[in-house]
Order: structure tokens, then C-alpha cells, then sequence
């Protein structure tokens, strides 16, 4: 499945195929759970992580209760609670100006992107892998996996960063840091709007820019997207001849399509490959797949932290 390097890839060729029915919530003791997971992981040549919103959540990032009233009371009383429920979808509110509009992603971006320092689950999570040839495939935009020491060159994140801003219309195919300039924003912001000369503009078309997040078509795909694509596709390449696990961390149904659905895909079709499935409220995984599926709920921060030690 190996690509050029500005191929884009189709993810509708991983569609997974696995009947509702066939999945289940093992019935099985946590510690059995623990232990097969931990033995896959040890024995396995190869790790391929897949991990999106849940994990960020389970190591604190969370988008919403008292982290998002604590941060953001000024945008929920000038907006009405009604639309600023939370972090995730106050981010689709349709701010009346690009003053507005930056003065909302500048903070959401400092508070989720820049501030946090490698969390705990992060952090076990690469000394656990560390040893092992590994590769990371996120729908995040948190930038945690870098910040734990996973390299970069083995990191495809497909989503794209809080921390870069793009055309809003896509003109050209490249992204640019924004750390300075959301924290001039943040430190000028009044009545939650910047001022108008720190809104940014297209350096080409002279446009407005967005957030480098894939909401729409014109979600930038830049060189280093294509070459991160590109070393993904080799690891999978690679993974074929080789004992691997895919390690699954808080991955629900609202992208399925990028790493939950072709996880099982590539399990089904090759009996090297075994699945570890983390996930709150949604550990289900395909009984067929038996005992090289282990799919474990709850708190992810304790498993994590419980299957480092173990192994």
C-alpha cells in the first residue's frame, strides 16, 4: 500500500466490514484483560498507536465542566451559555467578526496546545513503546505526543495543529506557526475580541486565515503532511511481515474511518496483527477476532499506567 509522497490516501479503502453484531464488551476480569495486553505489547515487534479525542481527554485535556467555565466565562457570558457549552463546540459559533473570531481560538489554542506540559498518560505511554518500533497515527491536535518524546518522523497527524493557521480559502499549500501571535492575542483580547491589527491575513491571496484543522476542503495538506503520510505508509508496509499490535486509545465513532475502522480491517486480514482497543465507554471489539483482541474500558490514565507497570 505504498504511495507517493503527494498521494492522498483514501482512507474508504480501510472501511472496515465488520458487522454489528460481532462486536462485544468482553466478558472478562480486568487483570486477565491487563495481562493479555500487557504479553501482546512485550511479545510484539512492531506497535502502531492509534489515538484520538478520548485519550487527550483521559489525561486531563478535557473540553468541557469546570476547565472550560474556569477559562472561558467571558465568551459564555457574551455569547449565552446556550452556545458555549463547551470547548469543542464553541469552536463552530459563528463569530461575527475575524476580531471575534481570533480572540476565541487564540485562548482555545494557548489552553489546549501551548500550556500544558507532557501529561502523565503521555508520558508512560512513550516509555512503554520507546524500545519497541513504533508509529503514531492521531486525529489530535495537541501536540502531546511530541512533547512526551515520541520522535516526530514517527508521528502522522492527520487533523492537523492548534498551534498553525493557513488560508482560510487553502490558496497555497503551506501552514504557518502561530504560538507569538496567539499570545498577543490573548494578552490584548478585550471583551473577548482582539484588535483588528492583530488579525491575520493571507501572506498570498491576502485573505483571511483559519485554524490549520480539517473542517472543510480547504484544510491544508502541506510537504510535511504529505511526507508524515508517506512514513505511515511504509510502517504499515513494514508491520506486514511482522508480530504487531495496534494500540487504540480512546477512539470513538465520530471519525471512524481514519483509525478505528481500518484497525480492524487490517487485523481481520492479517493473523500477525492483534488489537488493543482503550476506550471509556465504547471498548467493543469484533468477537471474531478472539483472543488477539483485547478490548478494555473505564478509566484509560489507570490502564495505561497499570499495563506500563506491568510489562
Amino acid at each position: 500500500m505504498k504511495q507517493s509522497q503527494k498521494a492522498k490516501i483514501d482512507w474508504t479503502q480501510f472501511l472496515s466490514g465488520i458487522p454489528a453484531n460481532d462486536y462485544i464488551f468482553q466478558n472478562v476480569p480486568y487483570e486477565e484483560q491487563l495481562e493479555q495486553a500487557a504479553v501482546l505489547i512485550k511479545e510484539a515487534d512492531a506497535i502502531l498507536i492509534g489515538a484520538g479525542a478520548g485519550a487527550s481527554a483521559a489525561a486531563g485535556l478535557t473540553y468541557s465542566g469546570e476547565r472550560f467555565t474556569d477559562n472561558f466565562g467571558e465568551f459564555i457570558e457574551k455569547y449565552g451559555s446556550m452556545y458555549m457549552r463547551d470547548m469543542y463546540s464553541s469552536g463552530f459559533y459563528p463569530f461575527p467578526t475575524q476580531e471575534a473570531k481570533w480572540g476565541y481560538w487564540s485562548k482555545h489554542s494557548i489552553l489546549n496546545r501551548f500550556q500544558p506540559p507532557a501529561l502523565p498518560l503521555y508520558k508512560q505511554l512513550f516509555e512503554m513503546v520507546k524500545e519497541k518500533d513504533y508509529f503514531v497515527l492521531t486525529t489530535n491536535v495537541d501536540h502531546q505526543f511530541q512533547k512526551a518524546g515520541f520522535q516526530t518522523e514517527r508521528i502522522f497527524a492527520t487533523q492537523g495543529d492548534y498551534g498553525n493557521i493557513q488560508c482560510e480559502k487553502g490558496c497555497h499549500p503551506k501552514i504557518y506557526n502561530a504560538e507569538d501571535l496567539f499570545y498577543q492575542m490573548d494578552k490584548a483580547r478585550h471583551d473577548c475580541l482582539i484588535p483588528s491589527e492583530l488579525v491575520p491575513k493571507c501572506p498570498v491571496c491576502g485573505g483571511n486565515m483559519a485554524m490549520h484543522l480539517r473542517c472543510d476542503q480547504y484544510f491544508v495538506e502541506d510537504e510535511n503532511w504529505h511526507a508524515a503520510a508517506g512514513r505511515y505508509n511504509d510502517f504499515l508496509t513494514n508491520m506486514e511481515a511482522k508480530k504487531g499490535v495496534l494500540l487504540e486509545l480512546g477512539v470513538g465513532f465520530n471519525t471512524p474511518t481514519i483509525i478505528r475502522f481500518p484497525f480492524e480491517k487490517m487485523v481481520r486480514e492479517n493473523n500477525n496483527l492483534s488489537l488493543i482497543r482503550l476506550n471509556k465507554d465504547e471498548a467493543v471489539v469484533p468477537e471474531s477476532f478472539g483472543h488477539r483482541a483485547v478490548g478494555i474500558g473505564g478509566d484509560m490514565a489507570k490502564v495505561i499506567s497499570d499495563l506500563r507497570n506491568a510489562i
